[in-house]
Parts: C-alpha cells; structure tokens; sequence
C-alpha cells in the first residue's frame, strides 16, 4: 500500500482522489504547500472548496501542519512528528523561506526553545519563520 492510502488508513479517513493527490504532493515536494499551489498542481481536476476542506481535515487530524508566510498566507508542510494529534501539533522547528524561489521548509534540526509567558497566557502555537537563501540556490 502507498504512502497516501496508509495515512488515510491510520488516521481514519474515508479515501478520496484528491485526499490521496494532495496527500502525495505533499510527500513529493520538500517545501510547503499553499492552498494556491495545490489549485495550480490539480487544475480543474478538484475545486477549490474540495481542495480547502482536505486541508483544514489534514490539520485538524495532525497530518500536516500551517506554515505562516511572511506575505500574510498560509502555506501547509507534512507532519513529520508521530506526536501530531487532532488535539495537539508538535512542530517546534523553524521554518526557512528562501528569498530566490521562495520556498518554505521546515527544519526539524532547528527547534524553538521553550517560551515561559506571563500568568493568565495560554500558548497554542508557535511559527518561526527565517529567511535567507537555501542550499539550492546558493550553489
């Protein structure tokens, strides 16, 4: 079985074509993903609702999590961590957008340290977005 019908399998969710397509990009591509790139990929094969809804089922399961973009968007990268849950995601490493192709990656390597807010915060998420030029095109 494939990566895509395994994940649907293990997260208990009912297998689709564009489930499974999306699912695939996903681990196909090594940065993340907008809800704009997704379009551009599938064209007319899967509307933009069909596309949204799969999306926001992918986060709320923990499969994949939101990467802010320092444009105002939001673009989605692959949970990596077997920790990710539908109650709790556990991405706390950076995320690097290059200023040449301008592609999200998450690095696993690079964690955020913890941070201790005041009395009556409550933290649930954290994004740290870094900038630069990736390996790719530094070369």
């Amino acid at each position: 079985m494939n990566f895509s019908k395994n994940t649907l399998k293990e997260y208990d969710l009912r297998h689709t074509g564009c489930r499974e397509d999306i699912l695939q990009s996903f681990q196909s591509y090594s940065h993340a993903l907008s809800h704009g790139d997704l379009e551009t990929l599938f064209g007319e094969r899967f509307d933009r609702v069909t596309i949204y809804r799969t999306l926001k089922t992918f986060v709320e399961k923990g499969i994949i999590h939101k990467v802010l973009d320092d444009e105002g968007g939001t673009k989605y990268a692959l949970c990596r961590s077997t920790e990710c849950t539908h109650d709790e995601h556990h991405h706390d490493h950076v995320h690097f957008k290059c200023l040449v192709c301008g592609n999200t990656t998450c690095i696993e390597s690079v964690h955020i340290p913890k941070i201790n807010l005041p009395d009556g915060y409550k933290l649930t998420d954290i994004n740290m977005l870094m900038q630069g030029i990736c390996p790719n095109c530094k070369a």
